[in-house]
């Protein structure tokens, strides 16, 4: 196949001068659009730049393979850039973390082109490049035009078998990526490359942007010793493979792991493929029917994690703004941070105004963690057709429309609204995806208008007929509910405004327990001591976890993206922002809630017992000395801190060991 079809030479630039991948990919990306291939620059970068987000398009031996699929594309094409120096290690995240990138292929796929010519192109040169052959031609070019000529060298290196344990063994391997292009290709060609050494035969289907290429046949099946699932989506027709042993990973580890992957499918396999683990079915048989409860759930599991995976990235921006700015105002200039909020500071001018703006700056990116969340909630089902009603759940969620609308007294729905509404936006997107169908002419109204505008008017009628309705009351059952015990005990009552505090983060129950602890402290009849305590134990105690785990237990029980929020939520929760704590909860509900409302109640209680009073509105660190009995307070803090610590530790890791169990690999 001729990869000049979709380049020409004057995309190919050498010696390029870059110190960073940003500076790379804008260039190339703007060199684009100034040949003609892209009809919005803007929108083709941000494709781009969500795709690095995703993972990490560096590969190795210096080379990096970026790519973008979006509507901004007119025609499918490559840019080249050979950098007049590599960059450092770890400058453009890599499968090889030694990898000094010197080498840039930017593709830039149209959305609307699955199976086209031109993708079968770019696979094709995706699958190239992991040919030692092909990459040596490429890099022994000595300009622009030695550097495109060197594209028709298709000299394949073969390498000869020897004698080998595995020689007759055949293993089957399924490759897809989240773009459908690049890695997926590029773990194939790196598989049946490893295969040739081992002395494996190894055949891969390709589960891309043209659909599934060089589909494994019954009889391929039937007769294959293992197969090997090297996916970042999900496996089309996985029942397919039932029975056989298998090994699962992600698309870039044959880049970097290949004959060990071969090797553990045929000796070590993480287990059998079940009746019920496939993923889409070919077939409507009532088998398939039986199975579709299971694929719900896992469908749901992944597009929370998919959520909360860019959310993350909100709240740590979000915390930092407002973190900042409350550390500025309290010990650089020694003002009440009781009044950082206080409309006044609009006009106060120099720091003070600054500092004002950058916490109401801070706050107002935590209004939009649900509709962030709730947004790809929806986008990991539908795909980008789900993101503008996953997007409305969310600002119904957070109350939005309250405050837009002059409503008063309105009380959200908070988490669990935004996942009910980002998951019924996804699967209505979906539904009208599949099942609008129009001519070619009129094609591009169903992504821009029908879809979004039926989802959307949806997700408006089920929030104003049920979730406000039926959240709003049980929501405002509970703020009564905690107002009617005012007159209890003292410890009673400590304990109900801590569990309220302690239940959502921040959301409406935690704002209705402050409401009435607040309003007790105003008249001198309570005071906010368990309040402020179970404002700062999750997520102190939810980050302690993450931190704490391998010490305790010997090894991680939280996934990578959970220790990353960890830590944040960790120094969120001295500066008394319970929001870091939310991607826990998020994640696992009936782990994370029960936990928290445990360990803030019992902290608060101890302090409450032993002698702690605060009466001021001031959770964070800086409001600490001002409590009387503060060796009280402290003892209550630690004891709420190590119960959320510990019972997540011990609990997460005796899920793990169930699975473990189950024959599930579970690698933290």
């Amino acid at each position: 196949m001729n990869l000049k079809e979709i380049t020409t030479p004057d995309l190919f630039y050498f010696d390029l001068k870059a110190d960073n991948k940003e500076a790379v990919l804008d260039f190339l990306i703007h060199e684009l659009s100034e040949k003609g291939y892209l009809k919005d620059e803007g929108e083709f970068k941000k494709a781009v730049y969500e795709r690095e987000a995703h993972s990490a398009t560096g590969m190795e031996k210096g080379f990096a393979i970026p790519h973008g699929k979006s509507t901004a594309v007119k025609e499918a094409a490559f840019a080249v850039a050979k950098l007049q120096k590599p960059l450092a290690q770890g400058a453009w995240p890599s499968v090889d973390p030694t990898n000094e990138v010197e080498l840039v292929f930017l593709l830039a796929i149209p959305d609307a082109e699955a199976g086209s010519t031109h993708l079968k192109v770019l696979a094709e040169l995706s699958g190239r490049l992991m040919d030692d052959a092909f990459l040596k031609g490429l890099f022994a070019a000595k300009n622009a035009e030695e550097l495109y000529a060197a594209l028709d060298n298709q000299e394949k290196e073969e390498v000869a078998t020897q004698d080998s344990p595995y020689a007759g063994k055949t293993v089957l391997a399924v490759t897809a990526c989240a773009a459908g292009i690049a890695h997926t290709y590029m773990a194939a060609e790196a598989l049946e490359k490893a295969g040739r050494e081992l002395g494996i035969h190894v055949e891969v289907e390709k589960q891309g942007a043209s659909g599934i290429e060089d589909r494994h046949q019954k009889k391929a099946i039937s007769q294959a010793d293992g197969v090997l699932f090297a996916v970042d989506t999900k496996v089309k027709e996985k029942d397919r493979f039932n029975g056989k042993p298998y090994v699962s990973t992600k698309v870039a580890e044959p880049l970097k792991y290949a004959k060990e992957l071969l090797i553990q499918t045929l000796e070590k396999p993480s287990g059998v493929v079940q009746e019920g683990d496939g993923q889409e079915t070919s077939e409507n048989t009532g088998k398939a029917e039986k199975k579709g409860w299971r694929k719900v759930g896992s469908d749901v599991t992944s597009a929370i994690m998919t959520g909360i995976s860019y959310m993350i990235p909100l709240i740590v921006a979000a915390g930092l703004m407002m973190g900042i700015a409350e550390l500025v105002w309290v010990y650089v200039l020694n003002l009440d941070p009781g009044i950082i909020g206080d409309v006044k500071n609009q006009t106060a001018g120099g720091a003070q105004q600054f500092f004002y703006f950058v916490n109401a700056f801070g706050s107002m990116l935590f209004k939009f963690i649900y509709p962030i969340f709730g947004m790809f909630v929806s986008y990991a089902i539908a795909d980008r057709v789900g993101l503008v009603a996953g997007f409305a759940g969310g600002l119904f969620a957070g109350g939005l429309h309250y405050t837009f609308w002059g409503i008063e007294g309105g009380i959200p729905s908070g988490f669990l609204g935004a996942l009910f509404l980002g998951l019924v936006a996804g699967y209505v997107s979906k539904f009208l995806n599949e099942k609008i169908k129009l001519s070619k002419n009129l094609s591009a109204m169903k992504p821009m208008l029908l879809v979004p505008g039926i989802s959307v008017f949806v997700i408006f009628i089920l929030n104003m007929y049920f979730v406000d309705p039926v959240f709003g009351a049980l929501n405002q059952w509970l703020s009564d509910w905690i107002t009617s015990m005012s007159t209890s005990g003292t410890l009673v009552l400590s304990a109900i405004i801590a569990a309220a505090t302690a239940f959502d983060l921040g959301g409406p129950i935690n704002k209705a327990a402050g409401g009435v602890a607040i309003g007790l402290a105003a008249d001198h009849i309570f005071p906010l001591t368990s309040r402020v305590l179970a404002i700062v134990i999750p997520p102190l105690g939810v980050g302690l976890a993450t931190i704490v785990d391998r010490f305790i237990v010997g090894r991680r029980v939280f996934p990578q993206d959970l220790r990353v929020a960890g830590g944040t939520s960790f120094l969120l929760g001295f500066l008394a922002i319970s929001e870091g704590a939310i991607p826990f909860m998020l994640r696992n509900p009936l782990i994370t809630v029960p936990i928290n409302i445990i360990g803030a109640v019992v902290g608060s209680c101890t302090a409450v017992a032993l002698g702690a009073v605060q009466w001021l509105p001031l959770p964070a660190i800086w409001g600490w000395p001002l409590v009387q009995g503060i060796g009280a307070y402290l003892i209550g803090l630690v004891v709420g801190v190590l119960i959320i610590a510990l019972a997540n530790i011990f609990v997460r890791l005796a899920i793990i060991k169930k699975k473990e169990r189950n024959g599930e690999k579970i690698n933290y």
